[in-house]
């Protein structure tokens, strides 16, 4: 936890920017694995909750009367049988006082204070947990299906607000994150080599996170198939000639994150094709610092990117025609399918459970739902000092959507469909960091970085 006055300090922020009613902020409970006793572990708090309540333990509930500025930690003390299997924890009146709350009350009180009767203001999150939705419903006879709508857009602006800027002792937190990360990819890259499967090297990868006190940040991604996104690793051999691509991150005991991408040849050594596409991919996110500043919308870095990747692929032969006509026309999300990055913090896309249209978007900048690629797009805001956001620019050759593309002549004015055929056994690249926005600027967070030149890449996987 950060210390007492952290949270105290967050609260009494939060009390202002919502202004009247009752915040009511649910934790997390365990989630069982396939039986009841046999939870998925480590336990996992609502990271909204941590942010203003700093506690950990499963079952609380954090309640904030604006009105009577008056704060409640509810939940139960463990009893006799469960101090017996899992050891002393504190009371809840404890740790009420550790992040600077005067009461504490068991948690069948808080049906005496929220009813579905209650005239005040009832302020309460998205709930994304099917168990807290139950509780809503028992609490204030709202039906899991329009708790979504009835929830609070005051408090959901408030949080965005307050924890999209990050403070210096969270940024400290987020670098922790990233030195666990580099290790985690480093090691990654030391034994990724032919004739070892994925999920061996996947699975080292969690076990670093894990013998440095933290988590993975988001389920590891490694795979000799890059053009899957999300492509988890599968007991496929490692092949030579290939490709792997590594997309992990950490989660510090306190629950902040990091999220770096690497894609690096299975035996040391680029091959020309390969070292083609991937010095675009370098070259797009390395212009990401050259351009990302406050108050310019991350929107315009996306297609700024873009523009710079279109030029390439025209250079190679892959695009052709005007690049300005062939971004407007979304050509380029045949490579790029995604947005440039996301918001992170406390959640790998942080505050995604708070729909992204509030986290990313705003009044002056909303989101194109009816583009492909485009509608991928999870920031495009304007930056401020204090955000962190991912870098990570990648190409992809994905073979259904080549075919599905070229059967509908989609951007056949933009796309060398008779080229683009030959890459169907390419994979993909991505290279991704994490960026601080500066007051004048931007940087990679991280003291040390993870090799992504292909030089250094090469050299430091035959050292």
């Amino acid at each position: 936890m950060f210390s007492t006055q952290t949270y105290i300090n967050r609260r009494n922020e939060l009390k202002k920017l919502v202004g009247n009613g009752v915040i009511v902020l649910f934790g997390n409970n365990e989630s069982p694995c396939n039986y009841p006793s046999n939870a998925y572990y480590p336990f996992r708090q609502d990271s909204t909750f941590l942010y203003y309540f700093g506690q950990q333990r499963d079952g609380l509930v954090g309640v904030i009367d604006v009105d009577n500025d008056k704060e409640i930690l509810f939940g139960d003390d463990i009893d006799i049988d469960d101090i017996v299997w899992y050891g002393s924890v504190d009371s809840v009146a404890d740790m009420a006082s550790q992040v600077g709350v005067a009461n504490s009350l068991p948690l069948k009180e808080l049906s005496t204070l929220i009813t579905p009767d209650t005239t005040r203001k009832i302020h309460f999150l998205p709930p994304y947990r099917h168990d807290n939705m139950i509780q809503i419903m028992d609490l204030m006879g709202i039906h899991p299906s329009k708790q979504h709508e009835a929830s609070s857009i005051d408090l959901i602006h408030a949080v965005v607000k307050m924890r999209s800027t990050k403070s210096d002792e969270e940024i400290a937190e987020i670098e922790r994150a990233i030195e666990i990360g580099y290790k985690m990819h480093t090691t990654a890259m030391r034994l990724t080599r032919p004739g070892v499967t994925e999920k061996f090297v996947g699975g080292q990868v969690d076990g670093i996170a894990h013998s440095y006190g933290a988590q993975v940040s988001f389920a590891t991604i490694f795979s000799q198939h890059g053009e899957i996104m999300h492509g988890n690793p599968s007991m496929n051999v490692l092949e030579s000639g290939r490709l792997a691509l590594c997309d992990a991150g950490a989660e510090t005991i306190n629950h902040y994150c990091s999220d770096h991408t690497r894609t690096y040849p299975v035996n040391g050594k680029f091959t020309q094709r390969q070292l083609d596409i991937y010095r675009i991919v370098e070259e797009c996110h390395d212009y990401v610092l050259d351009v990302a500043k406050p108050g310019v919308k991350y929107r315009d870095v996306h297609f700024a990117v873009c523009r710079l990747m279109t030029e390439r692929l025209k250079e190679l032969g892959l695009m052709r025609g005007d690049v300005d006509e062939a971004v407007k026309a979304g050509a380029h999300a045949m490579f790029l399918p995604h947005g440039l990055g996301h918001m992170m913090g406390m959640d790998v896309h942080d505050m995604e459970g708070l729909d992204q249209i509030n986290v990313g978007f705003d009044n002056d900048t909303q989101p194109n739902r009816d583009q492909f690629g485009t509608n991928a797009l999870r920031m495009g805001r304007a930056l401020e000092p204090g955000f962190v956001v991912t870098d990570e620019p990648g190409i992809y050759f994905i073979p259904v959507l080549i075919d599905d593309w070229r059967k509908r002549g989609h951007c056949k004015e933009f796309i060398n469909f008779d080229l683009l055929e030959t890459y169907k056994d390419f994979g993909g690249i991505r290279v991704e960091d994490d960026l601080l926005i500066t007051n004048n600027g931007c940087r990679f967070l991280g003291k040390d970085r993870i090799p992504y030149h292909p030089k250094d890449i090469e050299d430091f996987m035959n050292s």
